[in-house]
């Protein structure tokens, strides 16, 4: 089965269905950045808002016309693997974590960071949403939740010639940049518990993967690496 049958199977929503949920999110966005800041006057925040802003409507409106069925997939967060439920629970709480406290630390002004680190990570962050897109592009199966779908493949290519879960890396790296480029090292406190999440998350998903998915298994012994080339 190709790309264009996939995508034919999995259907898909018009952009313009998606619109009213999609504004929704960037409105709940907006509002964990600048309701605990307590001020408009945020220029990392709008600097980062308007950086997601346009990076995922553009990511957004390229799946919509040529992965219809990779963007439904990515828009369904219902776990069907009950370790997963907990893992999906506690790395929200975590995300969040890390654009609310900064807007704490502005109201508070806690700590100072120097403008060239805040766009040095808005630079990182940018890197890292890039690259992840870049996986979407080579894995139309990169689904949000841990599942194989019929007529799934192994994927080899690309980044996961290197290691198995790329978008994981991608992840870890945008997470990591987050609190910087929104002006705050206080709230690097709640990153920390992400890469265990992460490694909690991947081990469930290995275990999907090899029971469920043909040739998985031989993948594994190929490429030998999770996440980081060399080291995990």
């Amino acid at each position: 089965m190709d790309k264009t049958e996939v995508q034919e199977r999995a259907g898909g929503k018009p952009i313009r269905k998606l619109a009213p949920k999609l504004a929704l999110i960037f409105l709940a966005l907006a509002a964990i950045i600048f309701v605990p800041a307590g001020t408009w006057d945020y220029w990392q925040g709008w600097v980062f808002f308007a950086t997601i802003l346009a990076l995922a409507t553009a990511v957004l409106i390229y799946l919509a016309k040529n992965a219809p069925g990779l963007l439904e997939r990515r828009l369904q967060a219902r776990e069907r693997e009950a370790p997963q439920k907990l893992i999906l629970k506690l790395g929200s709480i975590c995300a969040a974590a890390l654009i609310v406290l900064p807007g704490l630390d502005r109201r508070w002004g806690w700590s100072r960071v120097p403008p060239a680190v805040v766009l040095a990570a808005d630079a990182v962050f940018l890197w890292a949403y890039l690259y992840i897109f870049r996986v979407f592009r080579v894995n139309s199966y990169a689904s949000r939740t841990v599942e194989v779908v019929p007529g799934q493949t192994v994927i080899t290519t690309g980044p996961y010639a290197l290691v198995r879960h790329p978008m994981y890396l991608g992840m870890l790296v945008m997470y990591l940049a987050m609190p910087l480029a929104l002006g705050s090292f206080w709230a690097l406190l709640a990153y920390p518990p992400l890469p265990f999440i992460f490694a909690f998350r991947i081990s469930n998903e290995e275990e999907v993967l090899t029971r469920d998915l043909a040739g998985y298994e031989e993948y594994r012994e190929k490429v030998r690496f999770k996440v980081l080339p060399r080291i995990w």
